[in-house]
């Protein structure tokens, strides 16, 4: 059975980092899509970023976050972070971490919500 283990996420000001990381176990195939997706109240789910694992060239951001996170992951232990960085007040959100294994996850598309396993979801509050 697939798990997803996520930490991270708290309170933090602007122009602050915050740091999530989140552990799959359970999947069977080596290259696995990773990634984080978020929605604040009243929005609607937006894709961050993913990566697939053992592939680190296929790291993809969406351009609200590009140049302030960084996805990153230790493949070995099917576990992804994601790097916050100069934080804003319109990055809080509840961030939600999901895999899948599907061939297509593969393909150049950020809708990570729609991954078939996600996570409880830890919450992002950036204070201005």
């Amino acid at each position: 059975q697939v798990q997803l283990a996520e930490s991270g996420g708290g309170t933090v000001q602007a122009g602050g980092s915050l740091r999530l990381s989140c552990a799959a176990s359970g999947f069977t195939r080596r290259n696995i899509c990773m990634g984080w997706f978020r929605q604040a109240p009243g929005k609607e789910r937006e894709g961050v970023a993913r990566t697939v694992t053992g592939d680190h060239g296929r790291n993809l951001y969406a351009d609200s976050v590009k140049g302030r996170f960084t996805i990153s992951q230790d493949s070995a232990k099917n576990t992804v972070y994601l790097q916050m960085d100069s934080l804003a007040p319109e990055d809080s959100a509840m961030y939600y971490c999901a895999a899948d294994d599907r061939n297509t996850c593969t393909a150049h598309r950020l809708e990570v919500y729609e991954y078939g396993h996600s996570g409880q979801g830890t919450q992002v509050t950036v204070s201005s």
